[in-house]
Parts: C-alpha cells; structure tokens; sequence
C-alpha cells in the first residue's frame, strides 16, 4: 500500500476512523486543554491563528511537518466515504487501501461537488456571508497570480464547487497547493486586519479558501479521481435550507454553522 496519510482536523475529543491512514489532529490547541491527539501547535505552526482559517492550521502543520507520500485533510464530522455500506458511518470511511487503488490512477482524491442548483458559487457566498475577502482574494489573484484570474472568475460564475477543503494529494501537488494558498491567505488577512466582524464571520480564511481549491485545479489542468463524502452526524436538513432560503431571498446572513 501506499504511504497515505490524512489529517482529521477536529477541536474536541470524538470518535475517529481506526484505519492507520488517518491522524487525529487537535487544532487551534495553542493554549488548550491536550485531547490526546496529535497538537497543530508543535512544530512550524499557525495555531493561534485557528479562530480565523479554522481546519487550515491543522493543514499548515500537515504542510511543515508530516512526511508521508500522500497527505489529506478531512474533519471529524466529514469523512471520505469508501466502497463499504454499513450502518455505522464510521465503517463507510475510504480505507487506506482503498485510497492506494485511486492513487494507481490519479495523484488527487476529492470528494464529488457540492452543488448550487439555483445561484453561483459567488452569490451563495455573498448571500450567506459578507462578499468583501471574496473579492478582495480575486484581487490578490490578479496582483500576485495573474495567470489565475480568469479561472477565478469563471468559477464564481459555475454552481458547483469542491467544498469543506477534503483532499488528498501527492505530496509534490500537496506542496504546491498549500504554498499558493496561504501565501494568498496571509495577504488577505493583512488587508482585514482592522475588519469588524463577529467571531463567526472573522472565519472568512477558511471560507474563502474553499472556494480557491477549484480556481488552482482548473489553472493547473490537474486531473483526479472523486469519492462521496459522509457526515457522522445527522444535518438538521430544515434549519439548513431556511437559513439558505433566508440569506437568499431576505439577505440574513449565517450567524452558525449548520
């Protein structure tokens, strides 16, 4: 088998997946309480930046100090899901061997496209959130990156997006993407600085983020190999869709995450 390794980002103590691929990674733990897991704060690290790019400081740490062949990002509350149908979800998780046939063919694993049936990836984002680090990263792009520009805006114009930043790359691309995107990251965060937003919006890194991992795909031709991603717990499908409804139709922003 391959040597794989994914990062399960979590901030509290929770069931993981027992395959040997997978590794616990407590984030934002700078000043809190040890869970047992591996801490994001050792080592070359962002921790204390964990309020604001959120399951990023555990890829930060991933990115400076994990060796393996592959590394990965998934949450404690998403996983991949594997070939198995089981009642426990836990049991449904991709296995590393599983992975280690997808990499035959593909140097990336992502998980399939969350669809937005009735607005784009911008709108969504700018119904549901405040649109200015959205935009401000388009401008980042242009200024640092130009070469990336029209593919960033092509996708704010499409309905579909590789969402909750889960993939699984070949360390060479897994370096390649990590160092684009937090360079653009810590030069938005610079421009916000003096920004006023709640604790919840103040996430925009993590946010924005999501919508770049497509915009470094699609500039770079990269191929790769999709699985179904699973929730470990159940989603509240009402809250969900009338909080959308609401930041859709009345401009109510998300106050939580669903």
């Amino acid at each position: 088998m391959k040597d794989i390794k994914v990062i399960v980002a979590t901030h509290k103590k929770y069931q993981m997946p027992t395959d040997p691929m997978y590794v616990p990674v407590q984030v934002g733990s700078e000043g809190k309480e040890d869970l047992g897991y591996q801490r994001d704060n050792e080592g070359e690290n962002i921790s204390q930046l964990n309020s604001a790019f959120c399951e990023l400081t555990g890829l930060y740490w991933a990115w400076k100090n994990l060796d393996a062949e592959y590394i990965g990002l998934a949450h404690y509350r998403r996983h991949f899901k594997g070939k198995q149908q089981e009642k426990d979800p836990f049991k449904e998780v991709l296995t590393q061997a599983e992975a280690s046939v997808l990499f035959d063919k593909t140097d990336i694993i992502l998980t399939k496209k969350r669809k937005y049936y009735i607005e784009t990836i911008h709108d969504h984002y700018a119904h549901t959130m405040y649109p200015e680090p959205l935009d401000e990263a388009g401008k980042i792009l242009e200024e640092k990156y130009p070469e990336y520009k029209p593919y960033f805006d092509k996708h704010m114009q499409e309905r579909s997006q590789h969402a909750f930043n889960m993939f699984i790359m070949k360390k060479d691309k897994f370096d390649e993407y990590c160092t684009w995107l937090f360079d653009i990251l810590f030069e938005l965060t610079k421009r916000f600085e003096d920004a006023n937003y709640s604790s919840f919006h103040a996430r925009y890194p993590g946010r924005v983020s999501e919508r770049l991992l497509d915009v470094w795909l699609m500039k770079n031709g990269y191929s790769y190999e999709e699985v179904p991603f699973i929730y470990m717990e159940k989603v509240n499908m009402w809250k969900k869709g009338t909080g959308f409804l609401k930041a859709k139709f009345f401009h109510k922003k998300y106050g939580e995450s669903f």
